[in-house]
């Protein structure tokens, strides 16, 4: 999407592109034990650990922001807003602020993230197993992403035919494998209208591609105790958690309304490396530095 912003970002960072490569040094994501161009990997006994740092260096989740909260704001103003929120990191969409195959942009961003103390969480992409994967990958390359948001396919795990379902699976497993040849995990989309939309869905994915993890979010309408049942069934393959309250179903309300849910969840949930908001209601910049206190609130209590 062209902007003045924008195009002053590229102009800005074009002369920092080689400088950036050289020092961009990835949180590692994915295990190194992966077997190379199969998107699998070993029967180590370790598949709970894979995308984990190791327990010492990490003892609850980073607090972050989804760039597409704010649609609205540049992705100077989504660095400002996070940063005077006390946040730790930002999810770059791929939507509007970082489109897939914009390297100079994406380096652009990435540099400016870093200036103002923040790291990049991963690239929430758009990407639905049926396309070339490529843009998307050298985009979350150029942010120094090492982990990549994926959709499984446009259609729910209900409705799926087998031939479609194989098709989206195949996709997604050739598409790790390209991901791991440059160190970058990629992650599912929880979500509906897509083949991992319940944990069982999920689960079925993550057994025909193992290198695979998982975001979580609350189903929509799904009670504390319903929400809490079903991450504790994916808890070893979550990367990350895009932190919310709608209730009672799409309806946008702040945070702390469905305090019930998500502090219990903190209290326990230590796989997720990130809790990343996303959501507040009327897409409301000024709600974020108090939304980011209640999130950093239950986080510190975990």
């Amino acid at each position: 999407m062209a902007t003045d912003a924008g195009e002053a970002m590229r102009q800005t960072d074009r002369g920092h592109s080689a400088a950036q490569e050289s020092e961009r040094v990835r949180r590692p994501e994915s295990d190194a034990g992966h077997q190379a161009g199969t998107g699998r990997v070993p029967d180590s006994g370790h598949q709970a650990d894979i995308g984990r740092v190791p327990s010492q260096a990490v003892t609850r989740p980073r607090t972050g922001l989804c760039s597409v909260t704010f649609r609205q704001l540049s992705a100077e103003d989504i660095i400002t807003a996070a940063a005077e929120a006390g946040l730790e990191c930002i999810e770059w969409g791929g939507d509007i602020h970082v489109p897939a195959g914009d390297t100079t942009l994406a380096e652009g961003v990435a540099r400016r993230t870093a200036d103002a103390g923040l790291a990049v969480a991963s690239y929430g992409s758009y990407w639905r197993a049926d396309e070339d994967i490529t843009p998307v990958l050298d985009s979350a390359a150029a942010l120094g992403a090492d982990r990549v948001r994926i959709w499984a396919g446009r259609i729910g795990s209900n409705e799926a035919s087998d031939a479609e379902r194989r098709a989206i699976t195949q996709a997604i497993a050739a598409a790790t494998t390209a991901a791991h040849s440059l160190g970058i995990t990629l992650a599912l989309e929880y979500h509906s209208g897509t083949i991992a939309d319940t944990p069982a869905a999920v689960r079925r994915l993550l057994d025909d591609v193992p290198a695979l993890r998982t975001y979580w979010q609350p189903t929509v309408g799904a009670s504390d105790e319903a929400a809490l049942h079903e991450y504790d069934l994916l808890r070893d393959a979550v990367a990350a958690v895009h932190v919310f309250s709608w209730w009672p179903t799409t309806e946008r309300v702040r945070l702390a309304e469905r305090e019930s849910l998500w502090s219990a969840l903190f209290r326990t949930a230590i796989e997720p490396r990130d809790a990343l908001l996303e959501f507040v209601p009327n897409d409301d910049p000024d709600l974020l530095v108090h939304e980011a206190a209640t999130l950093r609130k239950w986080v510190a209590r975990g």
